[in-house]
């Protein structure tokens, strides 16, 4: 059985969003919060932005895969606040709730001293149930490991 501690961070992402969540419950019985959410809409929004102001004189054949780029960007950005917070705030934990392609970009996007704390993954897509729901479903995965 694995248990979370109070300082574990619950990533639960998908392709349009990541939820950042931390544990203010116990290890059997988890309460999760919401510290920070992050949309891929608005990080495709800023690198638009950015792309238009570039030159332009290069011409791709191939049309983007805006998919992709959403998942990577997502991902990035995931790794980059983790970063921080760990620096700030010292979790010792995560748990990464993400589809099985959002994951892998997870996976990639961490930095071995992040990839490290991972406690557990789970392949699945939860970003639109409620917190309570995470957590039970959370609480159960881990107790069958």
């Amino acid at each position: 059985m694995t248990r979370l501690s109070k300082t574990c961070w619950i990533v639960v992402a998908d392709e349009d969003k990541a939820l950042l969540l931390d544990n203010r419950g116990t290890g059997l019985a988890p309460v999760l919060h919401l510290l920070k959410r992050i949309d891929t809409a608005d990080l495709l929004a800023q690198s638009d932005r950015s792309a238009r102001d570039r030159d332009h004189s290069q011409q791709t054949t191939e049309p983007a895969d805006y998919h992709r780029m959403a998942g990577q960007a997502l991902a990035t950005a995931v790794a980059g606040h983790l970063e921080q917070a760990r620096a700030e705030h010292g979790f010792e934990q995560l748990v990464l709730i993400a589809p099985p392609q959002v994951l892998g970009a997870l996976r990639q996007a961490l930095p071995e001293s992040l990839r490290d704390e991972v406690l557990a993954e789970m392949p699945k897509t939860l970003t639109g149930h409620p917190l309570p729901h995470i957590a039970e479903l959370l609480a159960e995965a881990l107790a069958n490991t």
